[in-house]
């Protein structure tokens, strides 16, 4: 059996096909969930907002105009129904300040890591993405889990792409500061 493009889909829906929908749902309920689940950070709000956003995206179809790709217009949706939430209830997430490690090279913690079997690799790197906030958080979901383009994680939370590119490179030194810190801290306790 082929999979049919999302473009099909929507087309089946506008011309008022509405079980033509549940596919794209299948299709994207993950990844709406996931992008949804760490900004909110709770399973049960995180189905609340993911259904939301179905909810308003099926409405929203008729006015779809294809100008970027149905998924970056999805997360696009997705990302902001999540922090309108966020906002909306003034859930406070744990955002770490802005200072930028610098006192140590990005290979030896890298090496650190790469020693690691691989389930302490994934607790490690678990621990630091939880010292990031929301938006950052988002962004290492976009670019390294998504593996969407600098110019799609722009199209979807609204940021220029230099400050895509400086975000996610102060990203990657928060994480490897963070990593260092708690590899040293292992090593001494």
């Amino acid at each position: 059996m082929t999979r049919k493009g999302d473009y099909y889909y929507i087309d089946q829906v506008v011309a008022g096909n509405t079980a033509a929908y549940a596919p794209l749902v299948e299709r994207y309920q993950d990844m709406v969930f996931s992008i949804v689940i760490r900004i909110v950070k709770k399973a049960h709000v995180a189905e609340e907002v993911s259904q939301d956003v179905f909810v308003k995206v099926f409405q929203s179809l008729p006015g779809f105009q294809r100008k970027a790709q149905f998924s970056t217009w999805l997360y696009r949706i997705a990302y902001n129904a999540a922090i309108s939430y966020v906002r909306k209830h003034k859930l406070e997430l744990a955002p770490i300040d802005d200072n930028v490690m610098n006192n140590f090279p990005d290979s030896d913690v890298q090496e650190e890591v790469m020693g690691l079997d691989a389930s302490e690799q994934k607790k490690l790197i678990a621990k630091a993405l939880d010292t990031l906030n929301e938006l950052d958080r988002v962004l290492v979901e976009l670019f390294y889990m998504r593996e969407k383009s600098v110019e799609e994680i722009t199209n979807i939370t609204g940021l220029s792409t230099s400050n895509v590119k400086v975000k996610l490179h102060r990203i990657r030194k928060k994480l490897y500061g963070e990593m260092d810190k708690m590899l040293r801290k292992e090593m001494v306790g």
